[in-house]
């Protein structure tokens, strides 16, 4: 039995859910990069790096090839750019709305305050 889309989705998402596996895709957005600048870009261990890559290579949202003795990563679609594109542009609508909140918020304990 195939699997429903919405199911696909979430997996899709939860595939997504890690903030080392979002960096990588980040910097992959500009070119194809070698491990060891992914490494230095983000930070961690290389064994939790090659972790989050396994996984990113396994959903094919990236793709590795060999050069010599170097791993070079890169994304497998432009699709996935367009994607942290439109996850930017969602945040900065709700962290305005959360500004606009907080501002309001501040506005009324002023106005408590000298009452």
């Amino acid at each position: 039995m195939p699997v429903p889309l919405y199911q696909a989705k979430a997996e899709f998402f939860r595939m997504l859910g890690h903030p080392v596996r979002i960096r990588v895709l980040e910097l992959l957005q500009d070119g194809p990069l070698p491990v060891r600048e992914l490494l230095a870009a983000i930070e961690i261990e290389p064994s939790n790096l090659s972790q989050q890559l396994a996984v990113l290579r396994r959903s094919g949202i990236v793709t590795a090839t060999r050069e010599s003795s170097t791993v070079v990563y890169e994304l497998a679609g432009g699709d996935v750019a367009e994607l942290l594109a439109a996850a930017r542009r969602i945040l900065s609508d709700l962290l305005a709305g959360q500004q606009e909140l907080l501002a309001e918020l501040r506005t009324q304990d002023t106005r408590k305050s000298r009452s």
